[in-house]
């Protein structure tokens, strides 16, 4: 730069002698010769400098500090840009503030922000950037109300979408708006410069959305009238696969977008389109319906390939053995594919001989390869139904000679009820434990207190009910029946300590030796002091009935302390009888030393009274006679 102002300067002094140079044959007066430029070794005089000076500014523009002027630029590089602005020097302006536009070129106009006239080096300091910040948003506003198409530089990422530099001023690209497409990868736009168009300026928070979108929009919906006026159902386009969804692929039919659902893509079962089609794959597909505006295209694959149903072994038929593997699970079966595109369905009640409400999960899993038997085949409706126990002997066929009654098992406990276990012998042959049947002494409310399911537990067969496929069971019936004995040891009015193990309104529960239990009643839970027996005390108890057919036994603590309490008042009462029997017989024993004398004179005695007696009586029924006949009269 110090050698161009240099040349500038020695071009300056040129010009400045050729100006001069015809002074040199005027006669100057002495009076008005210029001692001083003399002495500065000029020929040229003050007066005439001056003017000179004033003819050259006229020749450079009239610049301040501070403002925008318009430049041309002269010279560039990779680092800088030379800028004439008609003023006697040139500015130099950095190129990354040109980025925006890396097609700029030497002879562009562009704005310039003067910063200063001459900076300490005696440059002329100019800016770009801050000339467009300043005009900027008249730019930009100029840009939206025009519809103008307008250049950015793409500077980075942000949530949504990307930054922009639109005339100095950071504007939003969203990314729905960088293209028609959907964008997978961001940073390859990050660094270049795009066209764009302004669709929303926010005066409010300074913020402008642009669009890159927009551009290619106008051009794509003329193309998309022209493909959406000639489709036809049936008609085979090529397309190219825009997105992949979990339901299914969206097909770019050049301005038109179609969609093949996901059961449209193959005539197998697929979890998802990614197992048959890749991003930005070139597909030939089928139109297979579109609404009255044809905006809503549904598109085919396998449509273009023969179904697989046409193409299977017609010699197949119900009976035969196939070999298929599990593609879908339900709680209600499961579908297994023998050929590609064709499957059958084995419903779980024909996976096993089991009669137990189960789900299919129990039996088979998603990619298992399986040996099945075809029930039922209807090529027509391309339905097939399979089963997987026939490949099995029936286990009730023969039940009676496996299982007789009264033979002895291990079963496994799969289900419990209010009124029983739920167990299974062997796959398919099932049987009931009732309650009763689990124990002969403990009283069992839940099959839970005696056994856990997917335990083991022996039993007994005790019924065999073919028709329904179930066999009753029992458990208690392994040992003999315990109450044939205890009606000896627990006999009425014996006594045995026990602990009450379980108390309510009725009465409490009683552990007894031998794991018995009895009953008693809250009157016989009284104890001698007037309270009553708590829950797990210990006391001795009286067995005041026992009833082998109901397994009960009624004891009583009461009845212990009352029952002796009764002996010793009979006790007492049985000493004073004998007592009053002694005093009896030693009168009786008195009467008899009684002498024939004094008989004699008592029979007098008693005579004599009977005399006496006589006059008395007769008296008294000479009164009641008359009254006698006068009742009689009055009766008459």
């Amino acid at each position: 730069m110090e050698k161009e102002n240099q040349k500038t300067q020695e071009i300056e002094r040129e010009d400045a002698l050729e100006l001069n140079a015809p002074q040199k044959q005027q006669n100057v007066k002495p009076e008005d010769f210029d001692w001083d430029a003399y002495e500065n070794d000029s020929v040229v005089s003050s007066a005439e400098r001056g003017k000179y000076e004033e003819m050259y500014s006229n020749t450079l523009s009239s610049i301040t500090e501070n403002e925008v002027v318009d430049g041309t630029i002269v010279a560039m590089n990779k680092r800088e840009a030379l800028v004439n602005i008609g003023y006697k020097s040139e500015g130099v302006i950095n190129m990354s503030e040109f980025r925006y536009n890396p097609d700029i070129k030497v002879g562009d106009t562009v704005e310039v922000y003067v910063e200063s006239q001459e900076d300490r080096n005696g440059q002329l300091s100019l800016s770009h950037k801050k000339a467009r910040a300043l005009r900027s948003w008249d730019r930009v506003n100029q840009a939206l109300e025009q519809d103008e198409i307008i250049k950015g530089y793409i500077k980075c990422r942000t949530k949504g979408g990307m930054i922009v530099d639109v005339f100095g001023i950071e504007a939003f690209l969203p990314g729905s708006q960088i293209d028609v497409k959907p964008i997978r990868d961001y940073d390859v736009f990050v660094g270049k410069t795009m066209e764009f168009k302004v669709v929303k300026i926010n005066h409010e928070f300074k913020n402008v959305v642009v669009s890159h979108k927009a551009l290619i929009e106008a051009e794509l919906e003329q193309q998309k009238k022209d493909i959406i006026s000639k489709l036809e159902k049936g008609q085979v386009l090529e397309g190219t696969v825009k997105n992949i969804t979990s339901y299914g692929v969206f097909i770019d039919l050049g301005g038109v977008d179609g969609l093949i659902h996901i059961t449209d893509i193959s005539w197998g079962r697929i979890q998802h389109p990614e197992e048959v089609v890749q991003l930005d794959q070139k597909l030939n597909v089928v139109i297979l319906d579109f609404d009255d505006d044809k905006k809503r295209i549904a598109l085919g694959l396998k449509q273009l390939t023969p179904h697989p149903w046409d193409a299977l072994d017609a010699n197949l038929k119900v009976g035969d053995k196939v070999k298929g593997k599990v593609v879908v699970m339900a709680d209600y079966g499961a579908f297994v594919e023998i050929a590609p595109g064709v499957e059958g369905l084995i419903h779980v009640s024909e996976m096993s001989w089991s009669q137990h409400l189960r789900s299919a999960n129990e039996f088979l899993k998603v990619g298992d390869e399986i040996e099945a038997v075809i029930l039922t085949l209807d090529r027509e409706e391309r339905k097939m139904s399979l089963g997987m126990k026939q490949l099995k002997p029936d286990p009730w066929e023969n039940i009676a000679d496996k299982y007789a009654v009264g033979t002895k098992h291990t079963a496994k406990v799969r289900n419990f009820t209010t009124f029983g276990v739920f167990v299974e012998i062997e796959e398919g042959v099932d049987g009931l434990i009732h309650i009763s049947d689990l124990s002969w002494t403990k009283k069992i409310k839940h099959p839970a207190e005696f056994t856990t399911i997917g335990a083991d537990i022996e039993v007994v067969v005790l019924e065999i009910d073919k028709e329904n496929r179930r066999l009753r069971l029992g458990h208690k019936q392994l040992e003999e029946n315990p109450w044939d004995v205890f009606e000896t040891v627990f006999s009425v009015d014996s006594v045995y300590e026990g602990t009450i193990i379980e108390l309510t309104e009725k009465g409490a529960v009683v552990s007894l030796p031998y794991g018995v239990e009895g009953f008693a009643t809250p009157k016989h839970l009284v104890k001698e002091d007037g309270t009553s027996a708590k829950l797990d005390e210990k006391l001795e108890f009286k067995v005041i009935e026992f009833n082998k057919e109901a397994k009960k036994i009624i004891v009583s603590h009461s009845r212990i302390f009352e029952d002796a309490k009764r002996g010793e008042e009979k006790a007492k009462k049985d000493t004073a009888a004998k007592a009053t029997k002694k005093a009896t017989k030693k009168i009786a024993d008195t009467l008899e030393k009684t002498t024939l004398g004094d008989i004699a004179e008592l029979a007098a005695l008693k005579e004599e009274m009977a005399q006496a007696e006589k006059p008395k009586a007769t008296k008294k029924a000479k009164k009641e006679e008359p009254k006698k006949d006068e009742e009689a009269g009055e009766e008459k």
